[in-house]
């Protein structure tokens, strides 16, 4: 998993951050999180391929974070994209979409399914699991937990070995099945493969307050990538527009004891002063990292 982060301010852009972007690729697919405008520039000076992407989720329905997904939308289809593409988005974003679609003439050339989530949802997309959670924010906005799945355990070849077993399509067939049978004799296939292992988990949140949902979302995740809009010096603005600090978004990383923290949504107050916000930011939390467009960080092995 490889996450690629396509737009890293809020707001509006700026000359050195673009608005909400953000990619995710899998091992066959690519999804993206939020929309804003101009992410469909930004997957130019990237190795990602909007005909690979088969799922969009929207943490929230402000301009920002959707304005560039109608032409996103339409120039997958004139990139001849016609695998199915699954949109999930909070209440209104289905009405908005289409009005604005059929207003322009806009034509898809792919099945485009819209789902419309709610607080506490779930879903299984590409066999990764999905959780949605409401956040708190002026407006509504929502976060996601998204699970990999679990992976076989590894051969343990020498021991498979051991019993005589020459290499074959068997070695493959062991680590699929509950019992395997050679000359005569049935084994249990868990004695020759390790414990499976758990997929990497990572959480991606909306515009948001600390709350108790953003923590739900964020527990022992691998990678949390929260919006800090702010420093805390500016603590108080932050509650105002409903976002949050460097600090906060740091606390929560601590609390959740995940892997490593990654902030965006970055205003462009602090151009000039990344040193001083990103100092904020690893002293609060040492594994951090302060996005900037076209940053890719890889998510587990």
């Amino acid at each position: 998993m490889k996450l690629h982060f396509l737009g890293t301010g809020s707001g509006m852009p700026s000359k050195q951050r673009n608005v909400s972007g953000l990619g995710l690729t899998l091992p066959k697919q690519t999804w993206l999180f939020d929309c804003g405008e101009a992410t469909q520039h930004q997957i130019l000076h990237t190795s990602l391929k909007p005909r690979k992407v088969s799922a969009v989720f929207i943490t929230h329905l402000h301009g920002d974070h959707v304005f560039g997904l109608p032409g996103f939308l339409s120039t997958r289809s004139a990139l001849a994209g016609t695998d199915p593409l699954t949109l999930y988005g909070p209440k209104g974003i289905k009405k908005w979409l289409e009005t604005t679609l059929n207003v322009t003439g806009s034509y898809l050339g792919y099945p485009l399914t819209i789902v419309e989530y709610k607080d506490g949802d779930e879903f299984l997309q590409d066999g990764h699991r999905v959780t949605v959670k409401k956040l708190e924010h002026r407006f509504p906005s929502y976060g996601f937990r998204i699970e990999a799945p679990i992976r076989p355990g590894t051969l343990l070849v020498d021991k498979v070995k051991a019993l005589g077993i020459p290499n074959g399509p068997i070695y493959g067939q062991i680590k699929q099945v509950e019992t395997f049978e050679f000359e005569g004799k049935t084994y249990a296939s868990k004695e020759y493969v390790t414990e499976p292992v758990a997929g990497p988990v990572i959480a991606i949140l909306g515009d948001t307050v600390p709350c108790e949902n953003a923590e739900r979302l964020a527990r022992d995740a691998d990678v949390l990538v929260h919006e800090a809009t702010f420093m805390e010096a500016e603590a108080k603005l932050a509650r105002q527009y409903g976002h949050s600090t460097t600090v906060e978004a740091a606390a929560l990383a601590k609390t959740c004891r995940v892997g490593q923290l990654i902030v965006t949504h970055i205003s462009a107050r602090y151009q000039g002063r990344e040193s001083e916000f990103k100092a904020e930011v690893v002293t609060a939390f040492g594994n951090s990292h302060v996005a900037s467009d076209f940053d890719e960080i890889i998510v587990g092995d």
